[in-house]
């Protein structure tokens, strides 16, 4: 393996694959790379050796290996660049859909967050976030805009409100904290949410704020959480690169 800055510290002659294992081979190999890519052995950048040098070192056939490797760029891990090679992109960010912020889990991942406010006041609340905050039509809200990145990738556009009057906020620790972490600190206590996840193609200053074409895919939340008391308290609408991020849901039977 080779990488344009540091060396990755990752080797295919580890792969290890299981003959008698009902798995195809093809998805042993995608899943050992993924965990590479996942876990930063293989950081973004990173270029793979050719599929024939791949195969030999893996002990695998070369249509095995190919295999593999699509199966990697269709979920967007890792590109085929002409006179390149294949090459390790931006891993892709899996949140659980969970009451935390993206700010807190993207740390816990290890994915450096980082946060640039575009705007930060006050506005008269619209009729969907009046029956959100259950607050007057026109009522003042705090309305925060935010764009988040990790590392100095762009990951997220998010836009909160909040009743006005309910904490007192600063902007300059807006770039710092999750959102949800100093509505903690005021002594808001979260106890629930209701969550509503979809999707929609990027306009003009969308596309250009998230560094994605216009039209592309973006995934939409739309959170309203409530405190202890059941009060609604914040209202978020926010938009996640569909290239760079997912949510994630564990279903149970009953």
């Amino acid at each position: 393996m080779h990488s344009g800055g540091e060396a990755a510290v990752f080797s295919t002659s580890s792969i290890a694959v299981d003959r008698a294992s009902p798995v195809p081979l093809y998805y042993q190999v995608a899943l050992e790379l993924e965990q590479a890519i996942v876990s930063g052995q293989l950081p973004a950048g990173s270029r793979l050796e050719n599929e024939i040098a791949l195969a030999e070192s893996i002990g695998l056939s070369r249509p095995t290996v190919r295999r593999a490797i699509e199966y990697l760029v269709d979920r967007g891990l890792l590109v085929r660049k002409r006179g390149v090679g294949t090459q390790v992109v931006q891993s892709q960010v899996r949140r659980p859909l969970e009451l935390t912020s993206l700010y807190d889990d993207l740390s816990r991942a290890g994915k450096e967050p980082r946060t640039e406010v575009l705007s930060f006041g006050r506005e008269q609340a619209s009729p969907a976030v009046a029956r959100a905050l259950q607050v007057e039509e026109g009522a003042s809200v705090l309305v925060v805009e935010r764009l988040r990145y990790t590392g100095d990738e762009p990951l997220a556009l998010l836009r909160n409100r909040i009743p006005d009057g309910l904490v007192t906020l600063q902007e300059s620790e807006l770039a710092t904290a999750g959102f949800y972490d100093l509505l903690r600190r005021a002594g808001v206590r979260i106890q629930l949410a209701s969550q509503t996840v979809g999707a929609v193609a990027a306009n003009a200053v969308q596309a250009r704020l998230l560094g994605e074409k216009r039209g592309a895919p973006l995934l939409t939340m739309n959170r309203t959480a409530f405190d202890d008391e059941g009060r609604p308290v914040e209202y978020g609408d926010h938009l996640y690169r569909a290239s760079l991020y997912s949510f994630e849901l564990v279903l149970t039977s009953h």
